[in-house]
C-alpha cells in the first residue's frame, strides 16, 4: 500500500514538475526547506511503520507543520538579514539520517535473519 502511495506520488510530482512555471529565484530558497522539512517527515513516516507505530494524523501534522515552521524561519531570517534557515536545515537533515539508519538496520536484520533461516533449513535437511 505505502508503496503504491509513493510511485503515484512520484508520477504524480513527476508531471506537475514538467508542467509548473519555473520557481522564482526569491523563492527558490523557501521551496528548498520546505522540501527538506516534507523529505524529513517522510524518512520519519517510513522508520514508524517499520516500528509499527505509524499515526497518520501525526504524519501530515509533522509534514505541513515541519514544512510551514521552517518557511517562516527562512521568511523571519531574511527580514532579521540572519541565515536562521541553516539550523533547520541541520536538524531537518540530521533526523533523516537518523531515520535513514533506522529503516537501514530493519532491512539489514531482516536480510541477516533470512539468510540465517535459509542457512538452518539446508543444514537441517
Amino acid at each position: 500500500m505505502i508503496f503504491i502511495a509513493i510511485v503515484v506520488g512520484c508520477i504524480l510530482g513527476a508531471i506537475i514538475g514538467i508542467y509548473a512555471p519555473m520557481v522564482p529565484y526569491t523563492y527558490s530558497g523557501y521551496l528548498a526547506i520546505a522540501i527538506i522539512a516534507a523529505l524529513d517527515s517522510v524518512f520519519g513516516g517510513i522508520a514508524s511503520t517499520l516500528n509499527k507505530q505509524f499515526d497518520l494524523k501525526i504524519f501530515v501534522s509533522g509534514f505541513f507543520g515541519n514544512a510551514i515552521l521552517s518557511m517562516l524561519l527562512t521568511y523571519l531570517g531574511q527580514k532579521l538579514n540572519v541565515d536562521i534557515y541553516l539550523a533547520a536545515i541541520v536538524v531537518f537533515v540530521g533526523r533523516m539520517f537518523n531515520n535513514l539508519a533506522i529503516i537501514r538496520r530493519y532491512y539489514l536484520e531482516k536480510w541477516t535473519n533470512r539468510k540465517e533461516k535459509l542457512k538452518t533449513e539446508k543444514t537441517e535437511q
